[in-house]
């Protein structure tokens, strides 16, 4: 980034090209509309170009791009529930017809199981207050640390521990009839 600050673009392309798969994953968790994501993340992008001259390394270069990111995810969901209603998180559109299996061997019931259990597991995280679903996303899908996704919320590490907290116990409550004793699994 401090190399796209001094005026290099071809350096801009190689953070684009590092960064934007995981930028579009995170939105995609967030909005539930694969061409959403993909406008946000754009806007993204373009917000890091635009903000270059005035990029200070303060923290790493992902709890920056990941702060541009939620902001966003979050104002669009903001936007969104203020002109319209939300639609169905089970519509055709956003099935989850396409898992990669690492165990070629599944029977057709045990991956209609699975791609149900990920489904659920979905709809339990998008359930979650906004900070709370943020901070479970940045923590298990893009493996940032306390410090990266408190700067990425703006918030202390102690505050990310609690939503972390309070969201793994709201989702240990909803999913704990996939354990088999109905206790929960450890989901942190």
């Amino acid at each position: 980034m401090l190399r796209v600050q001094e005026g290099d673009d071809s350096s801009f392309a190689l953070l684009l090209e590092k960064y934007r798969n995981p930028v579009i994953h995170f939105l995609y968790r967030m909005v539930q509309n694969q061409a959403i994501a993909e406008e946000l993340a754009q806007e993204v992008f373009l917000r890091v170009y635009r903000s270059r001259a005035s990029y200070e390394p303060t923290a790493r270069f992902t709890t920056w791009l990941f702060r541009i990111t939620t902001h966003l995810a979050l104002n669009h969901i903001r936007d969104r529930r203020k002109h319209q209603l939300l639609t169905p998180i089970d519509s055709p559109s956003e099935t989850f017809t396409s898992i990669q299996l690492a165990d070629k061997e599944l029977t057709s019931e045990q991956r209609l199981l699975m791609q149900a259990r990920l489904a659920e597991v979905r709809r339990a995280i998008e359930q979650l207050p906004e900070k709370q679903r943020s901070a479970v996303l940045m923590h298990k899908y893009q493996e940032m640390d306390y410090s990266q996704i408190a700067g990425a919320l703006s918030c202390s590490e102690s505050a990310v521990k609690s939503l972390l907290f309070r969201a793994y116990e709201t989702l240990r409550t909803r999913l704990k009839h996939f354990s088999p004793d109905g206790a929960g699994q450890k989901l942190d």
